[in-house]
């Protein structure tokens, strides 16, 4: 497994990228500079996508919607187990259901 580092600043990534686009390549920054010429090549693949010129993929904003509904998502199955099984419980509870494990 490779390690983790922290992410680059946005100010570092738009820097990249700017003089990517000012006829630098990627792999020239990356002798000159830390991330590697395949993360300078992403960073700027992801600015075209963000800007509107590239369609292959999501936007920043849209990865960003997906991750946020997929947290909530997984919060509200989390909350519905836990209604369900408190429901489960209630019933049992009240004697309006058998217990588990009969066969009545």
């Amino acid at each position: 497994m490779g390690k983790t580092r922290t992410p680059y600043p946005a100010e570092f990534r738009a820097q990249m990228v700017e003089l990517v686009k000012a006829g630098r390549t990627p792999q020239e920054l990356a002798r000159e500079f830390e991330p590697t010429a395949q993360t300078i090549t992403n960073w700027v693949a992801q600015a075209e996508r963000d800007a509107g010129v590239r369609h292959d993929g999501l936007t920043t904003a849209e990865r960003q919607e997906l991750t946020r509904l997929r947290r909530e998502n997984r919060q509200l199955k989390m909350e519905r187990d836990i209604l369900s099984h408190a429901a489960a419980w209630f019933a049992r509870e009240t004697g309006t259901v058998p217990p588990k494990g009969t066969d009545s």
